[in-house]
């Protein structure tokens, strides 16, 4: 008789990543304690050559760019990356309808070609710091949350001034983990910032609207910059005689493809997440807070739509607002539907429920954390009843009619204007100042489009916040045109100085407090501010017992789970996110490929459609497959997933594989899973990139800029494959 006996032996197998997703965005300077893990996917650095003050690291090529996004440094002469969103209002500020650039593209075939964009910055991190013993000095439990936060304001204020004293540098300092913690980031910032090339919105923004924060996916979401200094190297503003950025660090580009399970990593500058945030919190984003947003937003998108319909010359002027409008409203839609059907409250509820177990079975960790819930509950109960009239002031009333904005940044002038002891100069350099935002305001503004959100945002918000928590003025406006928004919109545009450039520069030539104070939109947004800064008042007490409680929550948290390495809640500081390439199932019966391709883009192709137009040119180069080093096997690849833990603030931050080489640029997350600020799913979370394959395609084969391809250091060798000793069971047949 047969008997089967078991052995064990060892195989050295290529390891497979597609374990699980890594929930963190890490701070570099303490990525050490993710490094084990991190060199078991793939990585081959050290910690060092990621973040290091002393000596060039990675970190020294990856930047803030604008004012919310990542770039990455790509050649030794300052050359930029980032996505073509992100760089989408510079490139339509420097567009004019003759030089439509967000239309047809750009490309500088040399530096004498770049376009300076005023006002555009970027900043490169110098040095983090844990600076928590310095920030909580003189800080004791018996302190009431306005006390300890002045302290804290004051050891800060010191903290940043001798940081930055006599020195070229900004600095800030940053709460983490609900204020238990503090970090210093010190910046050296570089304003001479030059366009070098985008591809045209039907490569950069193919899909829009319709394919934002879906796959699969099939955008060439990337643009071109370049950083320039003085002749010296130090940071300048414009000048003819700035000679291009000699880069302390840059990436060199891999263009040997991307393979599932390929280790990856992202550093890049994630803006806020609410990981921590509570069953109660969760409870009034679902019921509340985003479906407020999305009303509000979609009639603004609709009003937008109309005008930029009528007239292509205004789709230019408002194609950048109607996308930054656009990304949120939908982002809301998404994380709504993420909440409820991963029933994020109830794990919520049920963490909270372990959390008072544990205070309930330690004496001393209650007597420190008991409060916790308590101040987050009776807080909500407050915040709840003035949420609609928060959102619906910061939505269609801050972030509402643009006239309310231009009326808004005359108050210093008006103040001036009443004081009786304010001297000319300082009055005329306040109209000054206001003299010279003008052309740039008007330049993207429509009086039609303005005028029908004004009539609507008002409409929408005396219907929908109760009547208690509206301006006064908004109810005598409301009596005086009889409930006819239209009409009450007619009178403000008709009367106020603000809503046309000759009216504005007519008042600036004359500037007269009665007309100032006696100015619709003026008095409109006074009323609305004022509104505003009473009902902080009402809810000050709650948002002190929110943080409160927070703080001690996540304190308490931490200590319950001593061996779980929790992650801080992104905050734009620069943050790492590791994990591997993987595809993944969204539904049942339903699996998603990790890599889309330009068979996609033909598939989607729609001439009909702006959002689906696919250039001649790109269209010849697939029939042709003139892919040149970038294809694979024939195939021209597009789009990628990985399962990295990233959000708003992450645009353009670059994707490094083991070697420190960039592979990708992510620009989006997944419609399946947009709960992720809130709740990270390992299964669901996935970051779309664009392959650098086809970033550099197009610049090469579509655009021709084979000037900018010779400045890139290419590599054309995959990174070793990690591998892992794994115990496996065989079986052997015996007598």
């Amino acid at each position: 008789m047969k008997k089967l006996l078991t052995i064990t032996i060892a195989l050295i197998i290529g390891f497979s990543a597609n374990v699980r997703a890594d929930e963190g965005m890490w701070i570099p300077l303490l990525i050490n304690k993710n490094m084990a893990e991190m060199q078991k996917l793939g990585l081959k650095l050290t910690a060092e050559d990621i973040y290091n003050i002393n000596n060039s690291s990675i970190k020294d090529a990856v930047i803030i760019f604008g004012g919310g996004c990542t770039g990455e440094i790509i050649s030794p002469e300052g050359l930029i990356l980032t996505n073509h969103h992100c760089g989408y209002g510079a490139i339509q500020q420097v567009s004019t309808p003759e030089a439509n650039y967000l239309d047809n593209g750009f490309w500088a075939m040399n530096k004498g070609e770049e376009i300076p964009v005023e006002g555009l910055k970027v900043q490169f991190l110098q040095y983090m710091k844990d600076v928590t013993a310095e920030s909580l000095q003189g800080v004791t439990s018996e302190m009431t949350e306005a006390q300890r936060d002045s302290v804290i304001g004051v050891n800060n204020e010191q903290i940043i001034k001798n940081a930055t004293e006599n020195t070229k540098f900004r600095a800030i300092v940053e709460t983490f983990y609900g204020g238990n913690e503090y970090y210093l980031f010190v910046y050296e910032v570089y304003n001479d910032i030059r366009l070098v090339g985008t591809p045209p919105e039907s490569i950069g923004k193919f899909g829009a609207d319709t394919d934002n924060w879906m796959w699969p996916r099939h955008t060439g979401d990337f643009s071109m910059f370049r950083v320039y200094t003085a002749p010296d190297g130090s940071p300048a503003t414009y000048a003819e005689d700035n000679i291009p950025m000699k880069a302390k660090h840059y990436l060199p580009i891999n263009i040997s493809g991307v393979e599932k399970d390929d280790f990856a990593m992202i550093l890049g500058f994630p803006g806020s997440t609410d990981r921590y945030l509570s069953s109660y919190g969760v409870d009034m984003a679902i019921s509340q807070s985003n479906p407020t947003i999305v009303d509000i937003r979609a009639e603004k998108l609709r009003l937008m739509r109309e005008g930029m319909n009528k007239d292509e010359a205004v789709r230019l002027q408002y194609a950048s607002k109607y996308a930054r409008t656009a990304n949120y409203w939908k982002y809301f839609i998404g994380q709504t539907k993420g909440l409820k059907r991963l029933d994020v409250k109830g794990q919520k509820q049920q963490l909270e429920a372990e959390f008072e177990n544990w205070l309930n079975q330690n004496p001393s960790a209650k007597a420190e954390f008991g409060e916790a819930l308590t101040l987050i509950s009776e807080a909500y109960s407050v915040l709840t009843e003035y949420d609609m009239a928060r959102w619906y002031f910061m939505e269609a009333v801050y972030r509402g009619p643009e006239i309310l904005g231009a009326a808004l940044k005359a108050s210093k002038l008006e103040k001036l204007l009443q004081d009786k002891k304010a001297d000319q100069e300082a009055i005329q350099k306040a109209v000054d100042q206001l003299k010279a935002g003008v052309d740039g305001y008007f330049k993207d503004y429509n009086y039609d489009i303005d005028r029908n959100i004004f009539a609507s945002m008002m409409r929408m918000y005396h219907q929908n916040v109760p009547l208690d928590q509206q301006p006064v003025y908004l109810l005598e406006m409301d009596k005086k045109f009889k409930g006819d928004y239209n009409a009450y919109a007619d009178y403000v545009f008709s009367k106020s100085v603000f809503s046309t450039k000759a009216k504005v520069e007519a008042f600036l030539a004359k500037p007269n407090k009665k007309v100032l104070a006696k100015d619709p939109a003026y008095q409109a947004i006074n009323a609305f501010l004022t509104n505003y800064r009473n009902m902080a008042s009402k809810t000050a007490q709650a948002y002190a017992n929110l943080d409160k409680g927070n703080r001690l929550f996540i304190a308490g948290l931490r200590q319950m789970n001593p061996e779980v390495n929790y992650a801080p809640d992104a905050n734009f500081t620069m943050r790492l996110t590791y994990g591997t390439v993987q595809d993944y199932y969204p539904a049942d019966a339903i699996h998603y490929e990790y890599f889309t391709t330009m068979e996609g883009i033909m598939q989607k192709e729609d001439p009909t459609n702006f959002e689906f137009i696919v250039p001649e040119k790109l269209k010849q180069l697939y029939e042709t497959k003139d892919f040149g080093p970038y294809g694979d096997n024939g195939t021209m690849k597009v789009c990628f997933l990985t399962n990295h833990d990233i959000t708003g603030g992450n645009s353009g931050s670059p994707v490094i594989n083991g070697n420190g080489e960039l592979i990708g640029l992510a620009f989006d997350g997944n419609w399946e899973a947009m709960s992720g600020d809130i709740a990270f799913e390992p299964a669901l979370q996935r970051t779309i990139n664009v392959d650098i394959r086809y970033v550099l395609f197009i610049v090469d084969k579509f655009a021709g800029a084979k000037n900018l391809i010779n400045e890139m250091t290419l590599v054309t060798e995959r990174p070793e494959a990690p591998v892992e000793i794994i115990e496996v069971e065989e079986a052997v047949e015996v007598e």
